[in-house]
């Protein structure tokens, strides 16, 4: 990050207008851009020079909110997707195609979880999947010599993990690859992964950095810290040439600070085409003017919801990286110091049914497939997010039959404990 304060750098960074231009980013909505010669367009299509020529890679709005996430999290490129998803398979797909191999924390988001286990592994791609607590000798064994990178996320959702991140990126490194980590829940306002070794980040923006709801998108951040080079031999898309554009090789022409986000934008763009909207863009920018905000509001919450579950005989138990009986508070107080996140993950005595009866009874909490927002929201994810995985997956993933996610917004704490206690009365259990 440059020397602004982090709260600064939500407000301000990635654009700074000239004299006479707009204060706030313009939306460039156009699919296309013109230049007085060939010779000019030519030498973008070889990557010769900066700048646009179709937003279908690249757009001028989409550019300067990458480029504040960028600073956000400390890194030198970033570039904006279409979704989250969308971002977690760009990170990944860049550096390990067909026959390779890439270790991932078991717990990590249901819709990620199946996209590597089922998508991409269709694709060629096999993924061994460790847990985030695993012993140092199952995380080795898990590393094979075609292992191209490893990913996991600050905090796992719906499980509430906390990442070693210092230890996986350790690992990752000994093996030589990097160390992928979603920072989706956390955010940058409370944890920086470059910070303790890791080399990429992805987001779901859709979730807090929106925060309202109102536009799906994902980024990706490269620490450009990562030496391709130096394992030529694991990373071929990076440090040999590239026939599609000419034989240009990322990691020559574009250095470690570069290389990786040019490929991903010059390549996987350019042949997947999950561009974000200059529109999306633009709303996503109003979400991160007040995201450091919204956090301490949101992590507030959470600790005051989640210290009321605690202390309620009708809850059978309560998972919250804040709380000092949770098994990963010393990661959080290390990786997290700040606070966590919003979301709660607790069970409801009486299994499953209680669970859903739970959650048809609530007023001002809201039944959603979204987490992370103003709006306080929940859902049950062996039912929905995860139905996909069956029991031992489940298992693995954290998530149990009774389990449900609670995303505090940013409303009155007394309000959602209120809430919460009303829905409880109605299931009429005593103990």
């Amino acid at each position: 990050m440059s020397h602004k304060k982090i709260e600064t750098v939500c407000v301000q960074g990635g654009y700074t207008p000239e004299n006479g231009e707009p204060r706030q980013i313009p939306i460039i909505q156009s699919t296309t851009f013109k230049y007085s010669t060939g010779e000019a367009m030519a030498k973008l299509f070889d990557l010769e020079a900066s700048g646009y020529f179709y937003s279908r890679l690249q757009n001028p709005t989409c550019d300067t909110v990458a480029q504040k996430i960028c600073e956000l999290e400390g890194g030198t490129a970033a570039m904006l997707t279409s979704s989250g998803q969308a971002a977690n398979f760009f990170a990944i797909f860049n550096i390990a195609t067909c026959g390779d191999h890439v270790v991932a924390e078991s717990s990590i988001y249901g819709g990620t979880f199946n996209l590597f286990s089922v998508t991409m592994k269709k694709m060629g791609v096999d993924f061994t999947f460790v847990a985030p607590d695993c012993t140092d000798a199952e995380l080795e064994a898990a590393f094979r010599p075609n292992t191209k990178a490893v990913f996991g996320e600050t905090i796992a959702n719906p499980a509430l993990r906390v990442l070693d991140i210092e230890r996986f990126a350790d690992a990752a490194h000994r093996h030589g690859v990097p160390l992928i980590v979603d920072n989706t829940f956390a955010t940058p306002i409370n944890c920086r992964p470059f910070e303790f070794g890791a080399d990429i980040v992805t987001h779901s923006t859709t979730k807090y950095m929106d925060g309202h709801g109102s536009a799906v998108g994902g980024a990706i951040v490269d620490s450009g810290r990562f030496d391709w080079f130096a394992h030529a031999d694991k990373f071929p898309g990076l440090t040999t040439p590239d026939d599609s554009y000419h034989g240009i090789t990322y990691a020559e022409r574009f250095g470690k600070e570069g290389a990786y986000i040019t490929k991903a934008t010059a390549q996987l763009m350019r042949d997947f085409g999950s561009t974000p909207s200059p529109q999306s863009a633009y709303i996503l920018n109003l979400g991160l003017e007040s995201l450091h905000v919204r956090m301490e509001r949101h992590c507030a919450n959470a600790r005051a919801v989640a210290n009321y579950l605690l202390d309620d005989p009708r809850i059978s138990w309560v998972f919250y990286p804040d709380l000092e009986n949770n098994p990963d508070h010393a990661l959080a107080k290390k990786y997290l110091p700040n606070g966590s996140c919003g979301v709660i993950s607790f069970g409801v005595k009486g299994g499953r049914k209680a669970a859903e009866k739970f959650m048809s009874s609530l007023k001002l909490c809201a039944i959603e497939t979204h987490v992370a927002d103003a709006r306080t929201c929940c859902l049950h994810p062996a039912s929905t997010t995860h139905r996909q995985m069956n029991d031992s997956e489940l298992e693995a993933a954290g998530v149990s039959a009774d389990l449900i996610r609670l995303s505090c917004g940013i409303e009155s704490a007394d309000d959602l404990i209120a809430d919460i206690k009303q829905a409880l009365d109605t299931l009429k259990i005593t103990a």
